[in-house]
């Protein structure tokens, strides 16, 4: 896909990739890198390793600078030179923004281009593994020198010192280059090339393409699509085997890259959908399970089971006695473990891995009762088509995140799965067939875990050539590409550049394999099967051969263009059509006028037979005027064509009359009729004529319509015209009415009185002028809410329609309101309030539409944050229609000047949390906020005195005083806890010591990182107090049972690193040092299992968090 200028965006999890500009432009919202890679070669020739390098940049008193840009110094990769560009405060976004720059654009020759490949890096100075990265590339040039993430990470993660990036006022940045050889990626020919097609991006659906290749070169899945039943009434929009079938014919048969928008609107996807990343192996399930369904009960039935269903056997065999409970289950694929697994048969083994059942965890073996037991799965049997998930994307519990795993992990080309006498299956399996397995596609994801790039490695027909399908192009790959450059993991790069550190550094490869199918080699011939036309019902070929013929014409017309000017006709009939219903503004719409396709050698005479023809207008009778575009905007007839004119080809009169150079040529055709309402020849046009055009208004009717066109002597007065003004209407002669000229409506509308007893001269009215008449009205007129036409016309120009929806509903419309664009932020309040019976307008809140993200804004609009409707539908140069409401419990100017902390209230005595929602004026104080808990909580005494504290990933930051202010305290990220202050704590001896103590535990034996978990508390240490007896303390305080206090381990931590403690170590000797970072990074702590109960996560752990689930609706 390319993507040129995506905008920044109110989602957090939603980045940007842009070529930065300090006018940010709003585009559509994919999740998604600008992916273009023309380093793949069509041949398969090896490739030369490309240039890299690796940048570190360390940015010092990085919160005190207050330039808008920042540069980093300038480094060389490729012999080019580049710099990183961050904005610190956001590039118009509350995020960091950061781009990789073209150090010496502005001195290149004209016509310069380069590719490259790049990451770029905020570091964790607490823990590595935390780091921001984000990956894409881009080929620079002069009109995008530098390219990379508005939406880099949020502001407040960057600027809060205990997440680790801002740390001693210093943030780390790095960027990792690879520079690629360019190729020209515009001109290639996927089908040329490699005789294949790619597939279109409608924003972030690479992960779908990607899919549907690996589907489509499945070819008996391909032939099972083409005999679905389908009719050819079906509608591709509307069924999803029709769009499917469409779909596989045309990347059958195409020339060039193929839409997947029926597809996805089959789906009953809208747009949204298509801008949301989703996940692969979900998508896949969700598609096999609805075509599964649509196959019943036809020819086809049960193809997507042929292909893709096996069976495992989940067994519990009790090991002393003679009892064993198995249960077999269907997979239509599998997922394997990534972490801690080397290649696909360590997975394998993980897989059949067998689970003691003993101790605790004996089994219940009915009339057994408890017994020891191993638990495992065998598999009954494979499918033809195996389809492996890798599981790349885990959940990491310290973080409450989703992370990528992009550790190296190798898949075989032949995949053995009888290897060692079959110990992967079942004893009821059939030892007939043989499970021995062909590679036939690699699902590649590139980048994070917020956001990437999805693409397929495929070999069609199981040959020695793999193909690499990358959304619009296909390139021939060789097995290196497809394999080992998708295991994953570090490759080690030689630094090239003098001045550098020139020490290897280990790059990490963010590419790598996400999910693989392989081909069973006892079923390759019926699966890679022949597919040819007479696999597609006649009535798809018919349909979608017509659309190719369309699509052709479309082309050749396209092609043909230069040769033609389009004639744009307008007359009487078509303003009197559409002025009061389409229109009320000058005089027509000219996209909804008679046009006529001429070639441009045409001379104009010629033109005008074929309008007689058409329009049955004798040329005689014919004249036509040229329209032109006046300096206030307005577009009228200016002057008729002079007989030299018509002399004139259609292509000469064109470029005479338009000055934009576009391919049309606009004209009014000014038709006379006689007593009969027959055509009669046009009458001589002096210098001294002036043609009007008129329009009646009705304030009754709140009507405004076309009622003729005349001419008239400049040195006229318009009281003079009265009479025949009046006839045109209908009105008695001598009727009173009141006349205005209508001069421009952009930006404002311009209506003006016009004096009947001045001349038409003196009142510059000129050829092609509006004038608007009326009967007069009085303004005080309780019937007529807009009296006279400026009003009616301001009315009409400033109306809006609002759809409103309820925020707790926001995708369903709940009422429309017809609102004025100049309506103050009170006007719109009152209307919603009067619309859903609310007495106080003030409990309104509102707030804005995204119109990318089709969704409601994250912040709402403040209480007179905005001076008119105008302003609340704006969404950077979008305009929208939609708002959203809520009814608060309390006037929202009141709730403005109030601050809503979350407050999570631990229980002295009982084992018990309680969150507590506390609403305060912003300018109070803790102290405050105590004092109303106080009032909410239940007490372990009468006289207890609480504490406000600062809890993040299980550590105490903060004991809050109670004199600071609640206005700046942050509740989003960090947890605020209050609890009784211990007597013990009251009255702390002058060596006595108050420590932190958090439980831990170690992720892995091999990885010793220590992760917190639970609830830190503080203890008071005495002077000369041992380990035993600070034990004895704590485990009265957690109340835990012998048998488990026995297995804990204490340990004394200084900046993450554990020293194990002694029954007879002396604890407060280890709290003497002062010089530490903060009270948080010395600690006591308590190492044991976590067994609390984790919150319960989606069930498949594999999808990314920020995502909505797949759904196919139809």
């Amino acid at each position: 896909m390319t993507m040129m200028t995506p905008p920044p965006v109110d989602q957090e999890d939603e980045e940007m990739l842009v070529p930065h500009a300090d006018a940010v432009v709003e585009g559509p919202q994919p999740m998604e890198v600008a992916q273009v890679e023309p380093a793949s070669t069509v041949d398969s020739q090896p490739v030369e390793e490309p240039p890299t390098m690796k940048f570190t940049w360390t940015i010092e008193s990085f919160s005190r600078l207050n330039t808008k840009k920042h540069y980093s110094d300038m480094f060389i990769v490729g012999g080019y030179k580049w710099r990183v560009l961050i904005f610190p405060k956001g590039n118009n976004v509350d995020y960091l923004s950061m781009y990789l720059d073209v150090a010496d654009s502005q001195a290149l020759p004209y016509g310069w281009s380069r590719f490259a490949q790049f990451s770029l890096a905020i570091v964790n100075q607490i823990h590595n593994k935390y780091s921001i990265r984000k990956d894409t590339q881009h080929q620079f040039n002069a009109r995008e020198s530098d390219w990379g993430f508005t939406s880099f990470m949020p502001l407040s993660d960057l600027y809060d010192p205990s997440r680790g990036y801002l740390v001693n006022d210093t943030v780390v940045v790095e960027a990792e280059v690879v520079v690629r050889k360019v190729l020209d990626y515009w001109s290639y020919d996927s089908k040329k090339e490699t005789g294949y097609v790619g597939l279109k991006n409608q924003g972030a659906t690479c992960y779908m393409n990607s899919l549907l290749q690996t589907l489509y070169h499945i070819p008996y899945f391909r032939k099972a699509v083409y005999h679905m039943p389908t009719t050819e009434n079906d509608m591709p929009s509307g069924s999803i085997p029709l769009a499917l079938q469409s779909l596989f014919y045309k990347l059958q048969y195409n020339e060039s890259s193929v839409a997947t928008k029926e597809l996805t609107k089959s789906f009953g996807w809208d747009t949204y959908d298509s801008f949301m990343q989703h996940d692969v192996q979900e998508l896949n399930r969700v598609l096999c399970e609805k075509l599964e369904d649509k196959m019943k009960g036809t020819v086809v039935e049960g193809t997507i089971q042929q292909l893709f269903e096996g069976h495992h056997m989940n067994y519990i065999e009790c090991i002393n006695v003679d009892y064993k409970s198995t249960r077999k289950e269907s997979f239509y694929d599998l997922q394997l473990d990534v972490k801690g697994c080397r290649d696909v048969y360590a997975s394998f083994d993980k897989y059949v891995e067998v689970e003691r059942l003993e101790g605790d965890n004996k089994y219940h073996a009915e009339e057994h009762g408890l017994q020891d037991a191993k638990k495992g799965v065998l598999f009954i049997d494979f499918p033809p088509v195996l389809q492996l998930q890798l599981k790349r994307f885990e959940y990491d519990f310290m973080r409450d995140t989703m992370v990528k795993i992009n550790d190296r992990y190798e898949f075989p080309l032949q995949l053995d799965l009888d290897r060692e006498n079959g110990k992967y299956l079942s004893p009821e399996s059939d030892k007939s067939v043989r499970n021995l397995y062909t590679l036939h596609s690699v699902l590649v994801h590139s980048g994070g875990v917020h956001g990437g790039h999805y693409y397929a490695f495929i070999r069609p027909t199981l040959t020695d050539q793999w193909y690499k399908f990358d959304d619009e192009r296909v390139t021939k790959e060789d097995v290196k590409r497809a394999l080992e450059e998708q295991y994953g993991g570090e490759e080690e790069m030689p630094q090239t550049n003098p001045g550098f550190n020139n020490t290897p550094f280990k790059f990490t490869k963010y590419s790598n394999a996400y999910m693989l199918v392989y081909i069973r080699d006892s079923d390759k011939d019926k699966i890679i099967c022949d597919v040819d036309e007479k696999d597609i019902a006649e009535h798809l070929r018919i349909r979608l051969k017509k659309e190719q013929e369309e699509k052709e014409d479309k082309r050749r017309y396209k092609a043909q263009a230069h040769l033609y000017t389009i004639i744009k006709v307008a007359r009487d009939e078509d303003l009197a059509e559409q002025i009061g219903r389409d229109i009320y503004f000058d005089l027509v719409d000219h996209d909804k006028v008679r046009s006529f396709r001429i070639q441009k050698q045409t001379p104009f005479n010629l033109f005008k037979e074929e309008v007689a023809k058409e329009l049955g207008i004798p040329v005689q009778f014919q004249r036509f005027w040229i329209w032109a575009k006046r300096q206030n905007h307005t577009y009228r007839p200016n002057r008729p064509l002079t007989p030299q004119e018509e002399l004139q080809t259609v292509g000469q009169l064109r470029e005479a009359s338009n000055k934009t150079h576009n391919a049309e040529l606009k004209l009014f055709l000014e038709v006379e009729l006689g007593l009969e309402q027959v055509p009669i020849p046009p009458p001589d046009k002096t210098k001294d004529d002036i043609l009007l055009f008129f329009k009646l208004y009705e304030p009754k009717k709140r009507e405004l319509r076309f009622v003729g066109r005349f001419f008239v002597k400049s040195s006229t007065k318009p009281i003079e015209i009265i009479a025949k003004i009046n006839q045109m209407a209908g009105f008695a002669p001598d009727e009173e009415i009141e006349l205005y000229e209508e001069i421009k409506f952009e930006p404002c509308i311009m209506c003006e009185h016009l004096d009947k007893r001045t001349s038409f001269r003196l009142s510059q009215i000129e050829d092609g002028d509006i004038i608007c008449f009326q009967k007069p009205t009085p303004v005080d007129s309780e019937e007529c809410k807009y009296p006279d036409v400026p009003s009616f016309l301001e009315y009409v120009h400033n109306r809006q329609i609002v759809h409103f929806r309820s925020l707790e509903k926001p995708k369903e419309d709940d009422f429309s309101l017809e609102l004025s664009k100049l309506h103050t932020y009170d006007d719109v309040v009152e209307k919603v309030a009067s619309q859903i019976g609310l007495d106080d307008p003030t409990k309104i809140r509102l707030t804005a539409h995204n119109c990318y993200s089709q969704q409601p804004k994250p912040q709402p609009i403040k209480y007179r944050g905005v001076e008119h409707l105008t302003d609340m539908l704006v969404h950077y140069n979008q305009s929208s229609d939609i708002l959203y409401y809520e009814v608060l419990d309390i006037p929202l100017p009141e709730l403005q000047g109030l601050k809503n902390l979350k407050v999570a209230f631990h229980h002295a005595t009982k084992d018990e949390v309680v969150i507590h929602n506390i609403r305060l004026p912003k300018q109070s104080t803790v102290g405050d906020v105590i004092n109303v808990l106080k009032t909410k909580v239940e007490l372990s005494q009468p006289n207890a005195e609480l504490r406000l504290l600062e809890v993040f990933y299980h550590k105490i930051y903060k004991i809050f005083p109670h004199s600071e202010k609640i206005e700046n305290i942050n509740d989003q990220y960090w947890t605020l806890r209050a609890e009784e202050i211990p007597e013990e704590e009251k009255n702390l001896g002058p060596h006595d010591r108050l420590i932190h103590v958090y439980h831990f535990t170690k992720e892995t034996a091999q990885n010793q990182m220590v992760q917190n978990f639970g609830e830190p508390f503080f203890l008071v240490i005495r002077e000369g107090e041992t380990l035993a007896e600070v034990k004895a303390r704590i485990q009265k305080k957690l109340q835990v049972l012998d048998e488990e206090f026995a297995k804990w381990k204490f340990a004394f931590l200084s900046l993450g690193r554990p020293e194990y403690l002694q029954d007879s170590d002396v604890v407060s000797s280890r709290f003497q040092r002062r010089d530490v970072y903060g009270a948080w990074e010395q600690y006591l702590g308590l190492e044991h299992a976590d067994t609390a109960p984790k919150r319960s996560y989606a069930v498949n752990q594999n999808r990314h968090t920020y995502e909505k689930p797949v759904k196919i609706y139809n």
